[in-house]
């Protein structure tokens, strides 16, 4: 019974809790800058049909620049790689590599596309790199640093390099939580002495550390283990210390947008869900604030310097995918079918982007053909035969009906590189502007 009352106690705990609201200007403000460019979009369906994925090179070099600015403004030595599982398009690669960032792949797979790319600056990570990997990045070890994750994976990687005959610095990667499935990653801080002195001896050497935080909002998670990695650092033999070259910080920007939720996502809905009452509120949209990322730079800048650069002369790496990515593409649906005045279905189904997202996620659709600064209440559906193949609950427009050009803005990340072939085709990517290669 006490368990029963605990659980009642949390549950009016989360029931208290008053969740942000996306602020109604904010999204009329964003809405109103892409309806704006509706002609840009509907041209673009024009020459290349529906349904579309869109890349907009111009807003994926911006994003580069601004993220390499501000971080070259707090330190002297700063590498950014792309974290090439955000978006896995060759195009998007190659614009970045063209823009001077590195690549962070995490597989042979990546690998092979990062290097047709003739990126030189590529770091290789993630944890059961298999045998044919390895050898793959020991052959171009002029171009890939091995970011390491295992004292298993150390030792493995040298028995190959002996008989191979190669050479190679490598990296490792340290775990920021001990504890559940965040484990899978790295070795613990405590055993990075042990680590330095296990790739004392032997081909590979060890050259450089990496840790990784995911989804920051704000940079307190990633300065709070810049101070845990100082204290380590102190302990650790000079020697040891002056191997170290570079200090990779890992990705999780948030974008500076902040995450825009359903109200399925609040802790609210989430207890709705649990007893069986939840129903979409359709013009209920909810924000978790992120921080600019010129506050990441300075507070991590701070950090490194209060707390790594005391014991390290190093350059640090960063590993930006979501933050890169997410503005570079954008997702052009077509209405096929209208079964209610609040109900419609469209040409492309939720496997372009490969899971559920928007039943917890927000993206405001937009009628291109019928502009509108109204949002109405409507499922907008996909056609896959699953009921969980949701768009929205909503768009933005004066009516909709089949015909329609319906948008799906700012899809560029985590998407594309889920996308996959469930019932339907997947749809063509092409260039936004008519100066762009196909």
């Amino acid at each position: 019974m006490s368990d029963a009352r605990e659980l009642l106690r949390r549950a009016a705990g989360l029931l208290a809790q008053t969740p942000q609201s996306l602020p109604a200007e904010a999204l009329a403000a964003y809405v109103a800058a892409l309806q704006a460019r509706a002609g840009e979009f509907l041209a673009a369906r024009q020459r290349h049909g529906s349904s579309l994925y869109l890349l907009d090179r111009q807003a994926l070099i911006a994003r580069a620049q601004e993220f390499r600015a501000a971080f070259a403004q707090e330190m002297e030595n700063f590498q950014p790689f792309f974290a090439v599982k955000c978006n896995n398009h060759p195009l998007v690669a190659a614009a970045l590599v063209q823009q001077g960032l590195g690549l962070d792949v995490s597989s042979g797979l990546e690998l092979e596309m990062a290097l047709a790319t003739g990126c030189r600056r590529i770091v290789f990570s993630g944890p059961g790199k298999t045998p044919a990997e390895h050898a793959l990045a020991l052959a171009h070890a002029d171009k890939v640093t091995l970011l390491l994750d295992s004292f298993g994976e150390l030792k493995r990687l040298q028995e190959l390099a002996a008989e191979q005959g190669r050479e190679a610095a490598v990296g490792v990667r340290l775990t920021t939580d001990e504890k559940g499935l965040w484990r899978k990653f790295g070795i613990p801080l405590s055993r990075l002495g042990e680590f330095c002195a296990a790739a004392a001896a032997g081909p590979v050497r060890l050259a450089g550390l990496q840790f990784h935080t995911s989804w920051n909002l704000d940079p307190r998670a990633q300065s709070a283990f810049l101070a845990r990695l100082g204290q380590t650092l102190a302990g650790l033999p000079a020697p040891q210390r002056a191997a170290l070259r570079f200090l990779d910080i890992g990705g999780g920007f948030w974008p500076a947008r902040g995450e825009w939720l359903q109200e399925a996502a609040t802790p609210q809905g989430r207890l709705q869900a649990a007893l069986g009452e939840a129903a979409p509120a359709p013009l209920a949209h909810y924000l978790c604030p992120a921080a600019p990322i010129g506050r990441f730079a300075q507070e991590i800048g701070a950090a490194l310097r209060a707390h790594v650069f005391p014991h390290l002369d190093c350059a640090i790496y960063a590993e930006p995918g979501r933050w890169l990515a997410n503005d570079a593409m954008h997702i052009l649906l077509t209405v096929v079918d209208q079964k209610a005045p609040d109900l419609v279905i469209t040409d492309g189904g939720t496997n372009l982007i490969g899971w559920e997202r928007f039943e917890n996620d927000y993206a405001p659709v937009i009628n291109l053909s019928r502009p509108g600064p109204q949002e109405h209440p409507c499922y907008v559906l996909g056609s896959l035969c699953t009921p969980h193949d949701v768009w929205g609950y909503s768009f933005f427009g004066q009516g909709i009906a089949p015909g329609d050009v319906l948008l799906i803005p700012h899809q560029g990340a985590y998407t594309y590189s889920l996308r996959q072939h469930f019932i339907k085709p997947l749809a063509a990517v092409a260039p936004l502007s008519l100066t762009e290669k196909e």
